[in-house]
């Protein structure tokens, strides 16, 4: 029996003028899942998670959260999710217990029930010894927990997280992922479901499913391990003086379509730690060095997109 959906988007488009951020997006997230769409900048993730959080409106398509339509129903989607954005989002003139004691008045919480849960927030967040202390004082890093502790104060049973380790030391990201999988472990009406966005390969690994946005579509959705099966073999990484003769030649004697890619001649290789002597001896001289690898996220979204991720970040910026 499959579980029940919580995000339910299809067709999906936003345009800002003649730009189009998103260009038709469909996907399903369900209970219990961290979902990840993984892209560079301005690839249209924001865009996306804006219009989940109720911030935006599309321009054609439909999305629903837990069966309520974020554009008819806005009100009703905000009371049922956590959001936390890439910008600060809190008051730096009042101390970390008074930004959540804030936030929980705004979703009804009061008295001794909401004076726990800021208890536990801190605590889980290692902000307990700040409580007190006024949130301009907080480094970048502490200032992200607090955000994460105020995103995850009412208990949602949707986060929306835009690139949420910004900021965050690498033990910090451990802890929020750990943290993130724990809650996600849980069953019952405290189930928690998490959709992020974030441009981290080794971040996107450890989603259960993902969806790689390019240029404002989904060009591959699967597992993280599915999509690398996608490329079917090894990748190998050629450095030679001519990369062109030998893309040319690879064509010519051996049918390998292959591309050249940061000055080096890339190639997919079902047996590829089998093919480097064939290889190197079939160019004697030309090959100075020669590397197989496991597929990676970042190779799929060279299969998929024709681009490198950190060209295609580059580009954005």
């Amino acid at each position: 029996m499959k579980t029940p959906l919580v995000v339910e988007v299809r067709d999906l488009k936003r345009s800002y003028g003649d730009r189009a951020a998103l260009a038709g997006v469909s996907f399903d997230v369900r209970e219990g899942e961290i979902f990840g769409f993984l892209g560079p900048n301005g690839g249209g993730k924001t865009t996306l998670l804006r219009i989940l959080a109720t911030l935006l409106p599309p321009s054609s398509g439909s999305a629903t959260v837990f069966g309520l339509d974020v554009a008819r129903d806005p009100n009703e989607v905000r009371r049922r999710i956590g959001v936390v954005f890439q910008s600060k989002h809190v008051d730096g003139k009042l101390t970390a217990a008074e930004n959540l004691r804030h936030h929980g008045h705004l979703y009804g919480l009061r008295g001794g029930e909401l004076t726990e849960r800021i208890q536990q927030s801190l605590t889980r967040f290692g902000l307990l010894d700040r409580a007190k202390d006024l949130v301009e004082t907080f480094s970048g890093g502490l200032r992200r927990r607090l955000e994460l502790a105020k995103g995850l104060l009412h208990r949602p049973g949707l986060l929306l997280l835009d690139e949420p380790t910004t900021g965050l030391d690498p033990g910090a990201r451990r802890d929020l992922w750990d943290y993130l999988a724990a809650l996600r472990g849980q069953r019952g009406k405290d189930t928690l479901t998490v959709v992020l966005s974030t441009h981290l390969l080794d971040e996107a690994e450890r989603c259960d499913r993902l969806a790689i946005l390019h240029q404002g579509q989904i060009v591959s959705a699967g597992s993280p391990d599915a999509l690398k099966s996608e490329i079917g073999g090894e990748v190998i990484l050629v450095e030679t003086p001519d990369p062109e003769l030998i893309l040319a030649q690879l064509k010519q004697r051996f049918g390998i379509e292959a591309s050249v890619v940061g000055g080096k001649v890339r190639f997919e290789h079902s047996r590829g730690h089998e093919f480097i002597p064939q290889l190197i001896e079939a160019f004697p001289g030309e090959i100075q060095s020669a590397m197989v690898s496991k597929p990676t996220l970042e190779d799929v979204f060279l299969h998929r997109t024709g681009h490198q991720f950190w060209e295609e970040a580059a580009a954005a910026r």
